[in-house]
């Protein structure tokens, strides 16, 4: 009987490669995912209101806006090698700089250190997601992404919960401790224990994000450069700059709905009465919900169903999840919420090809756009924090998020009758944001 070799996913290049750029979506995921007990944290730390402690998605994501135009023609300057090092190298900066205003208990400095970490991981970005659709056969993308993906979420799992554990392991205890302290010495006494429990982690982390681009710098990984990227990755085809356009914006909103499942979730558990020892670990719930999700996906695309197809089936799970929340009795929201991350999962890994598709030879751009609409997760945060007051966390939450899935739900649904014919799995460029 004939047997026919299975191509390594891993390509030509062998593994080491790939289990590099794993770490390197660790990384993003790691340092992407804090964002939620983060927000919990400077609330308390600082004395913030809702609007103000959420500035943390607002100065980490914004700097998707501002930073990817430039992150690409560095990339195309230095190559997709040595951006990974710079990137890691930038992030590891703002990470550092980031602890060292919290322990100051300057919260303007520690929110320019957010933007710092942005700004690497925007080059991380623009470099990492067409490198690893290289380093081995086209065909075999999906299944590195998968990878990638699998990392990225991982991290996001543990992260918040390590946060949890060793930064907030009393977190209970020290909000009742200010509450029953007057303003005076004593209380700055608790607040400055509080926010010193950030200072060696983060440096451990900055520390950790140096020998990363130490061991990239050094790795024996194969050079490749954008153009070949642009080359292979994208088709020779006429650029649709409408689809272009509302795709990218059904990327705004899909971010901006993906961050509120995971960085708005405590604030949304701590309306329904949960204690803050408990809100702590909902982002790390998401975060599982959604590995799970991705692991369904990899499971059931494209045997049962085609990605851009199981993209909509996704769409159409979040909006009855958010309807079930919204009748359903106590906290239950609450781990509707949570299950939100299931239903995001494997939208990004259709949206991202099929928007690049669209784009033709404008793929560079294209992508750059694309990461530039994960400011999303600035904005959409943002108008739930002012909106909430007046319509209350549950309905505020759903006012933004069902038509969010609306919206992508329809362009696709457009797009495919437009087109006829999914877009091929070999297609997929990103796993992470």
């Amino acid at each position: 009987m004939l047997r026919f070799p299975i191509a390594s996913p891993a390509g030509a290049y062998g593994w080491r490669p790939v289990l590099i750029m794993a770490a390197l979506f660790f990384s993003i995921g790691f340092v992407t995912w804090l964002n939620g007990p983060l927000i919990t944290f400077v609330q308390i730390a600082f004395n913030l209101s809702d609007v103000a402690s959420f500035l943390v998605p607002v100065c980490f994501y914004l700097a998707y806006l501002v930073f990817p135009l430039p992150a690409t023609l560095v990339a195309r300057r230095i190559g997709l090698r040595r951006g990974l090092v710079v990137a890691l190298a930038i992030m590891a900066a703002g990470t550092l700089l980031f602890g060292e205003c919290v322990n100051g208990r300057w919260y303007a400095g520690a929110l320019s250190g957010l933007s710092v970490i942005g700004a690497g991981l925007s080059l991380l970005q623009i470099t990492v997601n067409p490198y690893v659709s290289l380093l081995g056969d086209h065909d075999r993308a999906a299944q590195r992404i998968a990878i990638m993906g699998i990392a990225n979420k991982f991290a996001g799992i543990v992260a918040p919960v390590l946060f949890a554990l060793i930064v907030m392991p009393d977190v209970g205890q020290v909000v009742a401790n200010i509450s029953h302290t007057p303003v005076g010495p004593v209380r700055d006494a608790v607040l400055t224990q509080f926010t010193h429990a950030v200072h060696v982690p983060y440096q451990v982390m900055a520390g950790l994000l140096l020998l990363l681009a130490v061991l990239v710098g050094r790795a024996p990984l194969p050079e490749i450069t954008l153009e070949a990227a642009e080359q292979q990755s994208i088709p020779a085809r006429k650029a649709q700059p409408a689809w272009l356009l509302t795709g990218v914006f059904a990327m705004f909103l899909y971010v901006g709905v993906e961050v509120m499942a995971g960085d708005a979730i405590g604030l949304f558990g701590h309306s329904f009465g949960l204690s803050l020892d408990i809100t702590k670990y909902l982002t790390a719930l998401t975060l599982a919900s959604m590995m799970l999700g991705y692991l369904a996906g990899m499971v059931i695309v494209p045997r049962f169903i085609s990605q851009d197809g199981y993209m909509l089936t996704c769409c159409v799970l979040g909006i009855l999840i958010c309807l079930a929340a919204l009748v359903a009795p106590g906290v239950v929201p609450v781990f509707c919420v949570a299950l939100l991350g299931f239903a995001n999962a494997m939208i990004l890994p259709a949206l991202f090809p099929i928007v690049l598709a669209e784009a033709g030879s404008d793929g560079a751009k294209a992508t750059a756009f694309l990461v530039m609409a994960y400011s999303g997760g600035a904005v959409l945060p943002q108008i739930f924090v002012h909106i909430a007051p007046m319509l209350g966390n549950l309905h505020a939450f759903m006012v933004l998020v069902i038509p969010a899935y609306l919206f992508i739900a329809g362009w696709s649904m457009a797009l495919r009758a437009k087109t006829g014919a999914p877009v091929p799995e070999s297609l997929i460029t990103s796993a992470g944001d």
